[in-house]
């Protein structure tokens, strides 16, 4: 699996034109001019109003895209540009913009008995956008199926083969799709409660992306039926790595961080006490920066950032950042947002939401 490489600062200049650069800030052209990245991420201002900001590797804001509610996660397309941001569960919108220029956003609403789970995935074309989904009536996750070049037309929908359906995303060739199914059930009559952490059923899947087939089903052994699989990423080499939650007690220190690829068996990696310790069973993010081949992982609960060596699993570096939040790979590195306003070193006046997507 090759994923897409992502596009640098220069060609994103050339791709968004003048109509995306005239009307930016004199601060917010100098600061996209010297950034060599640019992500977006999901904030809550000081007036409590939200939205999606396009920010420049020092933090300082390129664009913003006001938004109906909190959102959770955000996917990129580098071939067409398009990013979409996912409202927080058991919210029923998701916002399409494209990041390249001033075009109106397009909503796109989950159908009747359907939330989204605030996570989703482009195909390699931009064609197809796959949404992580909850039918809360019936106890399963689904994967919406969305036509991205008819509107964000809904076409369809997978199972997930699991419940509490989480992240996900596609493998580099279009083919797969890989599904954190997160075990924990809830229905929105319920707003956020889980209602079964004492039969949790995490897991995670691999499925045909044309068919929606089911291809592998990876459940956890029953000692760790309460370590939810939450978030995952997938290396240049294929190798699929995923991040848990754990529902027990505060005192266990289970493994929190695992991988496999097709064909394989769930492997977990080995992390030092103190590090599994300082994660305080809570890792909120995952990213894998395929240039430097490393694993960046979060943990707002723990108030710690991590990065692990991509082939043997080793730490390689840890760092204390309060509300630890979203992460993604950085020219050299990983970028960390936190709920207090911090990204990678500045300080905003703004609430960063759980995830961050870099779009250059």
């Amino acid at each position: 699996m090759v994923r897409s490489a992502l596009i640098d600062r220069r060609a994103f200049m050339k791709a968004a034109g003048a109509a995306f650069l005239a009307p930016l800030s004199p601060r917010a052209l100098f600061a996209l001019q010297r950034s060599d990245a640019v992500y977006a991420a999901g904030f809550r201002d000081p007036d409590g109003r939200f939205g999606v900001a396009l920010i420049a590797e020092d933090g300082t804001f390129i664009d913003r895209v006001d938004l109906p509610g909190r959102i959770h996660g955000l996917c990129h397309c580098p071939a067409t540009g398009m990013t979409v941001a996912f409202a927080r569960r058991p919210g029923t919108f998701a916002v399409a913009f494209d990041s390249r220029n001033h075009s109106e956003p397009v909503v796109i609403v989950a159908p009747e008995g359907r939330h989204f789970f605030g996570h989703g995935h482009f195909s390699p074309d931009g064609r197809l956008l796959y949404a992580s989904q909850n039918d809360f009536d019936a106890n399963r996750g689904m994967i919406g199926v969305h036509d991205a070049f008819d509107g964000f037309r809904r076409i369809g929908e997978f199972e997930a083969y699991g419940i509490g359906t989480h992240d996900m995303t596609v493998s580099d060739d279009g083919r797969l799709l890989i599904i954190a199914n997160g075990g924990i059930e809830t229905h929105p009559d319920f707003g956020r409660t889980k209602l079964n952490l004492d039969h949790m059923e995490p897991s995670l899947v691999i499925a045909d992306a044309k068919t929606g087939a089911l291809i592998e089903k990876h459940a956890l052994p029953g000692e760790l039926s309460r370590l939810s699989t939450r978030h995952l990423d997938v290396g240049q080499d294929g190798r699929i790595w995923f991040a848990c939650q754990y529902e027990g007690p505060r005192n266990d220190t289970p493994p929190l961080i695992g991988y496999f690829a097709r064909g394989e068996a769930l492997s977990f990696a080995a992390l030092p006490d103190e590090v599994t310790t300082g994660l305080a069973n809570y890792v909120g993010a995952i990213a894998v920066n395929r240039s430097s081949g490393t694993i960046g992982i979060t943990s707002p609960k723990g108030g710690l950032a991590v990065t692990l060596d991509g082939r043997s699993g080793a730490v390689v570096s840890t760092a204390r950042v309060a509300d630890a939040a979203g992460i993604a790979p950085a020219p050299s590195g990983f970028a960390v947002s936190s709920y207090d306003g911090h990204f990678k070193g500045t300080r905003s006046p703004v609430a960063w939401d759980q995830h961050i997507v870099r779009i250059s």
